[in-house]
């Protein structure tokens, strides 16, 4: 099976499995950055059609996640300037205004990750600072990746732990989780993209938080270019997502010209990896699997990541 036929598959597959908000976000982006822009507006008609009352896009139940929503925020607005309606338009404004005022946060502003628990995760990275950065509120995007960064980055590690917990002023989880890791290298990815080249320091800085997270994850690369699903555990089992979520990272910074080319071997190795993970059904195999994420298993964020990946790879090309 070429590339090409094995990611009309996996958009098959993907559409068969999105159901959650941040499954049908990332869906949506993948669709958009791979050029299935003709997926765009139904998207953006059913994470409309889930509105919550206070904003949040696509939602299955009023407890879901805080930031989660926020994902689908960015195929909405395309959607809105390929149909010139303005009701996209206004569910993204009430999305982004439920981030920047009504949304709970801690003492310093930083966004919790559930309506109803003092956590902050590192999932958060992924959906709500790319939003807020192309609607052009880049300093709340910059405030709470390093509020994120501040309560979940092991500075000698190289990596973040999964999840804070301000009841218990300790982490709810500490392990370093591979797919939290690549939501983060990916997030900050999004939003160096979305940053003006009048913010050269501002750039400067989300470069080195993206080189960090991503030298920090390669350290733990297995020979067959995939991860543990704890980074530093080898007992636990071996995950696909984390290899399409750094090489999807490392193709846009090349492309970017944030990061040096040899990290395209790097690139190449993980991309690879995740390719001889799909079946004849266009499934990724092996995946931190949804919803409960504690097995090996089948997961939309991995079928999105998968065509993210190979939109950043075809770009680069």
């Amino acid at each position: 099976m070429d590339s090409e036929e094995k990611i009309a598959k996996v958009k098959k597959a993907l559409l068969c499995m999105q159901r959650f908000s941040w499954e049908q976000g990332v869906a949506a982006q993948a669709f958009l950055e791979i050029g299935d822009i003709e997926l765009i507006v139904p998207m953006a008609e059913a994470a409309m059609l889930r509105q919550g009352t206070d904003g949040r896009l696509a939602l299955m139940d009023p407890n879901e996640a805080v930031t989660d929503p926020a994902s689908n925020g960015e195929a909405m607005m395309y959607a809105a300037k390929m149909t010139n309606d303005d009701r996209f338009d206004v569910a993204v404004e009430k999305n982004v205004d439920y981030l920047l005022t009504t949304a709970p946060k801690n003492a310093d502003g930083i966004l919790y990750h559930w309506p109803t628990k003092k956590i902050v995760m590192v999932d958060s990275y992924y959906m709500a600072p790319p939003l807020l950065a192309v609607t052009g509120h880049i300093d709340e995007a910059l405030k709470q990746i390093d509020g994120f960064r501040g309560l979940l980055w092991d500075s000698q590690r190289k990596l973040f732990h999964h999840m804070w917990n301000d009841d218990k002023m300790d982490f709810e989880r500490a392990a370093f989780w591979g797919v939290g890791n690549g939501w983060a290298a990916a997030g900050i990815t999004r939003v160096l993209r979305a940053l003006p080249p009048t913010m050269p320091e501002q750039k400067k800085k989300l470069e080195r938080y993206a080189k960090d997270v991503i030298d920090g994850c390669l350290q733990y690369v297995r020979p067959d270019g995939l991860f543990h699903d704890v980074l530093d555990d080898p007992t636990t089992f071996v995950d696909t997502n984390l290899s399409q979520q750094v090489a999807y990272s490392i193709f846009r910074g090349v492309r970017g010209g944030w990061m040096d080319e040899a990290y395209l071997a790097d690139a190449d190795k993980l991309r690879q990896a995740a390719h001889r993970k799909v079946d004849g059904f266009g499934i990724v195999r092996g995946a931190c699997a949804a919803p409960t994420f504690d097995r090996q298993g089948i997961a939309p964020e991995a079928q999105a990541f998968f065509l993210l990946m190979e939109a950043a790879y075809n770009d680069l090309r």
